[in-house]
């Protein structure tokens, strides 16, 4: 659910309505408009309205049914395998748009079993997130703006015309819950029937379609169909296709609905940058390569949809010829069956979250921000793209094209309908021209009628008329519906007229003689009046092209005529032709035009020559002959002769057509074979993707046991290093390299190779050796330059297998120990000293005070570590005393400084005294005193 401005009324509205009992359990997520440095109270507030546990997400969070989802402050949410995730909002200059962002990962995460609802809120967020999550399948609900405390985002999903529901908050539960429970309360599903009653109703329900609608959708792959019924099915609250069947006959409507459903969409600018960017640098230079401004480009991008890659096409075009300085004339024809995505097409008007696709420069440089809040393309662009309502399985197609960009099209198309289009494709195409397909499309059959240019982004080249263009003669008359008679370049609405109303307006022009409409390649696509005269069909397969159908004393004519009329969008006019019907001769006169300069079609027209009834034919042929020389002769034969030479030729193509298309139900052979394989193949990935999951999981688990690993070595504060059997350096710990001089880069290094930090000790590597060899471990200590002690110790490293694969060196730091043992020894000597011994720190307090010391002076030793050693001299000697002892500290005098002292008792003794500064790592920390009474 996604809100922003006035949504949290709508979402009061919407939890208070919400039952108590489901009978699917479902989970909500909230996804609203935040600011990012302000504590939410969200989740307090919806606690007032809804019986649901309401909880703030949480990074990794699984989603469980009957609990609500709130997103977090400052943070995007998607969902990924069932979980949320969480990552810091980027600063970005574009806007932020956290709903489109969660509504896409859901249609990716969840399918169809995702349902998106767009609550009040301004701007148009959520929009292209309810367009992706329509076209995996699911369901979109929409707050009735008029219900909306603000109407922006509620009026920008209902403009795509994909929602399925328009209602108030308060009625939107009781819907949602009933298609819940309908859609995937059993989880019906009847993909692929199997039962001859679903199978004939769904064909009823095809063909209704067919009628209504002037569209077949019977070469649609089975499941696409199937997929898109059940949906219609669940939003309408129908068990079956039967029943589904009937209500189609009695509500129109819910015709139209279904042929949207089958025509959903997705699209967006520069779908996969990396496709984009690919088209950018290879395919684009190679279309404007070696052309002028005597040149033309053409685009033609077939299921256009709203018309977001045909505009990015244009804008890549446009750029290529500012950067390369080709001011060419750039057409981009951009066609769809859907009439209402065509007019959004043409319109141009965006909403403003396509700033998540399309970088800020271009959006300045292209782009129109309107009062709306919306975006309109620039007219420079628009001027390039022409769009149209056409069916690219059953309108003629467009020729000469530089490239055809028909991405995720063919993949709702069964094999049969995918190798029609495909070779329509091939047909429209230039020699070396461009097809750009879809990431999961491929040209099938057809490959080898196409170069690979990137076999990831699908980007194909034609091979030129390896097809022979005999795509248009599988295009019977019933299934031409209409071409385009004019396309206005600013936009307005394209005036369609069915190719018998265009034959009837020229024919009127001209006086109506027999006449037929063409192609650019003499498949003819209509007949007026009786051309039996002139035309007569060929024995075989029928063939509905001209130049074979065309009588003797026309071929070479029409092929002249019509090849003018293509290229140079020219009229031709032949007088006096000799035509051979039956074995008699007429004079007729041809004419070959242009329907108009927009179109591909070419009207060939038949006028008999009436002679006056009292001239023979002979007398004309007489008279017409009279006073021709014998030049004029010869040069009647030579054209004569090539008349005959151009039918060989004629005969000859046929020929090959026909070895041709014998080559080409053999490749169909092979590709059903290979198809075969790959389904093969399909089955051998998924099991391999099972076993990548099962590694996957492996890898995770050896990953977080390294890691634990990793911490307890360090952890542990123990110098370890590793080494194999060839005594080089497998890994080591931080602690080490304060040991041995370690860096990350020594690992697989010997380990003679390395210099250590030890005193006297040189047989590391020899030890080590020893170690293996007898698999006795061995203890030796140690001593740093910087005076730590360690105990080393070298151990077999044995594996889980009991085998032996190197040896492990510990060094374990013992100078704790050390000190201990010394200053034990030190406690001793001092403790049976028959001299006093006295330990002070730095400020004269005592710290340790011996037998000897409590002789001499007389103070018991708890007494004497209550006391500062000031205490001991005569005060008027005080001075002078410590003088002598930051001398004997300094060893300034090598002899013992004579002085006097106090006891207990208030005597004053003579004594000689010696100090020692102790020191622990570099810092002075206490002075040893020795004192004994002077004779």
């Amino acid at each position: 659910m996604g809100a922003s401005a006035g949504g949290l009324k709508a979402l009061e509205e919407f939890f208070t309505h919400l039952p108590v009992k489901t009978d699917v359990p479902s989970a909500f997520v909230l996804v609203q408009h935040m600011h990012p440095e302000h504590k939410s109270h969200l989740c307090d507030l919806m606690k007032k309205y809804t019986h649901l546990h309401v909880c703030e997400a949480r990074d990794g969070m699984e989603v469980e049914p009957h609990v609500i989802y709130i997103n977090p402050p400052n943070r995007d949410m998607t969902m990924s395998q069932g979980r949320l995730l969480l990552r810091e909002i980027r600063k970005t200059q574009g806007l932020h748009l956290p709903i489109d962002g969660f509504f896409r990962s859901l249609a990716d995460d969840q399918k169809d079993r995702s349902i998106c609802i767009v609550l009040s809120g301004t701007g148009t967020d959520g929009t292209l997130g309810l367009k992706s999550i329509k076209g995996e399948g699911g369901m979109a609900m929409v707050q009735d703006p008029d219900s909306a405390e603000h109407k922006g985002m509620p009026c920008s999903a209902i403009a795509t015309g994909m929602v399925d529901y328009i209602l108030p908050p308060k009625e939107i539960p009781g819907i949602l819950m009933k298609y819940i429970g309908h859609a995937f309360g059993t989880r019906r599903r009847f993909l692929a029937p199997s039962v001859p009653e679903d199978n004939a109703s769904m064909q009823k329900i095809l063909a209704l379609l067919h009628t209504q609608t002037g569209h077949d959708f019977s070469g649609y792959k089975l499941n696409t169909i199937t997929r898109r019924l059940e949906r219609r099915l669940n939003l309408n609250l129908i068990k079956n296709s039967s029943n589904y069947f009937r209500y189609l006959q009695k509500n129109p409507l819910e015709v139209k609905a279904l042929f949207q459903d089958l025509l959903v969409g997705v699209t967006c600018f520069f779908r996969d940058a990396e496709a984009f960017e690919k088209l950018q640098e290879t395919v684009i230079p190679s279309i404007f390569a070696g052309k002028d401004k005597s040149h033309s480009i053409r685009v033609w991008v077939p299921g256009c949809s709203t018309g977001e890659e045909a505009y990015s096409l244009a804008i890549f075009l446009h750029e290529h010829m500012e950067k390369t300085r080709q001011p060419l004339q750039v057409k981009v024809f951009a066609t769809d069956i859907d009439r209402r995505a065509v007019e959004y097409a043409r319109n141009g008007l965006y909403p403003a979250n396509i700033v998540s696709d399309v970088s800020p420069e271009r959006l300045k440089r292209f782009f129109t921000r309107t009062d709306s809040n919306t975006y309109h393309i620039n007219s420079i662009i628009r001027k390039m793209v022409i769009f149209a309502e056409q069916s690219i399985t059953g309108d003629p197609p467009f020729s000469n094209i530089d490239l055809i960009s028909c991405r995720n099209v063919l993949i709702y198309l069964d094999r049969e309908l995918q190798s029609k289009v495909l070779h329509l494709f091939h047909y429209a195409l230039k020699h070396n021209g461009f097809l750009f397909l879809g990431t999961s499309e491929t040209t099938g059959e057809f490959m080898d009628f196409f170069n690979v240019v990137d076999r990831k982004w699908r980007i194909y080249q034609s091979k030129g008329n390896a097809a022979l263009y005999q795509t248009l003669k599988n295009y019977s008359a019933p299934y031409i519906k209409r071409v385009p008679l004019r396309i206005n370049t600013h936009h307005q609405q394209e005036k369609m007229v069915s190719i018998r109303e265009i034959a009837e307006k020229t024919l009127l022009r001209d006086y109506a003689p027999a006449s037929v409409i063409t192609s650019n390649y003499g498949d003819i696509l209509y007949f007026h009046g009786r051309t039996g005269k002139y035309l007569e069909p060929v024995q075989g397969d029928a063939n509905m092209n001209i130049f074979q159908m065309a009588r003797k004393g026309l071929k070479v004519e029409l092929a002249t005529a019509i090849r003018k009329a293509t290229v140079q969008k020219e009229s031709s006019y032949f007088q006096g032709l000799h035509v051979s019907d039956n074995g008699q001769t007429s004079t007729i006169n041809l004419k070959v035009t242009p329907v108009n300069e927009d179109s591909e079609l070419i009207m060939v027209s038949f006028e008999d020559v009436v002679l006056p009834e009292s001239v023979s034919l002979n007398e004309i042929a007489a008279t017409s002959q009279y006073g021709i020389d014998e030049k004029m002769a010869a040069i009647e034969q030579e054209l004569q002769n090539k008349d005959e030479y151009l039918q060989t030729i004629i005969e000859e193509l046929e020929t090959s057509n026909e070895e041709l298309q014998s080559t080409n139900e053999e490749f169909q052979s092979t590709n059903e074979e290979l198809e075969t394989s790959k389904e093969e193949l399909g089955s051998l990935n998924e099991e391999l993707m099972t076993v990548n999951t099962e590694l996957q999981q492996k890898i995770e688990e050896l990953t977080q046991a390294n890691n634990d690993l990793n911490n307890l070595l360090a952890g542990t504060g123990v110098a370890t290093i590793f080494i194999d059997h060839n005594l080089c350096i497998q890994r080591f710990t931080p602690t080490a390299t304060q040991i041995i001089n370690l860096i990350a880069s020594d690992v697989g290094r010997p380990v003679n190779h390395i210099a250590s930090n030890l005193n006297d000790y040189v047989n590391l590597v020899e030890d080590v050796q020893s170690v293996l060899d007898t698999l006795v471990p061995k203890e030796v200590e140690v001593q740093s330059k910087n005076g730590n002690w360690y105990l080393m110790r070298i151990l077999p490293y044995r594996t889980l297998s009991n085998a032996i694969e190197g040896a492990v060196v510990n060094f374990i730091d013992i100078t704790e120990q050390k000190n201990v043992q010394r200053l034990s020894r030190l406690a001793v000597v001092v403790q049976d000293s028959l001299d006093a011994f006295i330990l002070q720190d730095l400020k004269g307090k005592i710290l340790a005070w011996n037998p000897g010391a409590e002789k001499l002076y007389g103070w018991s030793e708890n007494e004497a570590l209550a006391m500062n050693i000031r205490d001991t001299i005569p005060e008027e000697l005080r001075t002078d005393a410590l003088k002598t002892v930051k001398e004997l500290t300094e060893r300034k005098s090598l002899e013992p400084a004579k002085t006097q002292r106090l006891t207990k008792q208030g005597k004053t003794v003579k004594v000689w005294m010696n100090a020692t500064l102790l020191v622990k790592d570099d810092e002075p920390y206490a002075i040893a005193t020795t004192v004994r009474e002077s004779d």
